[in-house]
């Protein structure tokens, strides 16, 4: 998806965002930090990109791709926005009656009159093909 002519990339985000370049024939993945270095663009480059906590509003973070033709001359640029959804499963875990968010119950699981944790029933059949 890079322009015709570019040669290398460079990779702004927001603080709430983590970018990780893998290149092609390395195991490991190289964290991009700061704005300014750039990269050759090189086929099997994969730059990915992810958030590890919710957003306070739609659309505040963001990764912004700058690409460069030979000698460094900027030529275009590509930007995604993004917005972290924060999803947590909140049960009744001691089973009192009151659905906690951080119930201590809510990691183990026991049987009997006395036991806690939550049972998860999840309808997986097709009802509508």
């Amino acid at each position: 998806a890079a322009p015709a002519g570019a040669v290398a990339f460079g990779v702004k985000h927001t603080e709430g965002v983590s970018v990780d370049l893998l290149f092609r024939g390395h195991a490991e993945p190289e964290a991009v930090s700061g704005a300014g270095t750039r990269w050759p663009l090189d086929e099997g480059t994969v730059l990915r990109f992810s958030m590890s906590r919710a957003s306070s509003e739609v659309n505040d973070n963001k990764v912004t791709v700058s690409f460069y033709a030979e000698g460094g001359k900027p030529i275009n640029q590509a930007g995604v926005f993004l917005t972290g959804v924060g999803i947590s499963l909140d049960v009744d875990a001691d089973q009192d009656g009151v659905v906690e968010k951080n119930s201590p119950n809510k990691a183990s699981w026991a049987w009997g009159p006395e036991g806690h944790g939550a049972i998860l029933l999840v309808s997986c059949d097709k009802e509508f093909p």
